[in-house]
């Protein structure tokens, strides 16, 4: 025997499209502000744990490694791409950034260190954002 599928109406599928496009705006906002809050909100609670301890711990040594956060400067390409790699941390950049944490020593033997770890949290934390995206639009478990 075999059994038919039914379609859903059109008006249907197009809540159920809007109401994900929401889900994903709202986590991946969230999860651009402070990460793995965006799995939170998704309630997929151990990754979102998993994600907040790795890239703050990651920033954090990068701070103690003696990494320096940039400033917004747009003056050229290279300067613009050390920037939103350092903004990809969300508030953990910002708060810092506006404390005057991370202002870095280059003298250091650690401060290249201290960078690459910076850089690598808040790239890292894109990628969070663009998983929380797939799993609020139904692409991922």
């Amino acid at each position: 025997m075999r059994m038919e599928t039914e379609q859903l109406p059109q008006e249907v599928q197009q809540i159920q499209t809007e109401a994900g496009i929401v889900k994903a705006l709202a986590a991946c906002t969230a999860g651009a502000l402070i990460p793995g809050l965006g799995h939170a909100v998704l309630q997929k609670w151990d990754r979102a744990v998993v994600f907040l301890a790795a890239i703050s711990l990651t920033f954090g040594l990068g701070l103690r490694l003696q990494g320096r956060l940039f400033n917004p400067d747009f003056t050229d390409l290279f300067s613009t791409l050390k920037f939103l790699a350092d903004a990809g941390n969300g508030l953990l950049y910002w708060l810092c950034w506006l404390r005057g944490l991370g202002v870095g020593e280059p003298s250091a033997y650690t401060y290249d260190f201290g960078n690459i770890f910076i850089y690598i949290a808040g790239l890292l934390n894109m990628l969070v954002i663009v998983d929380a995206f797939d799993i609020a639009m139904a692409r991922k478990p």
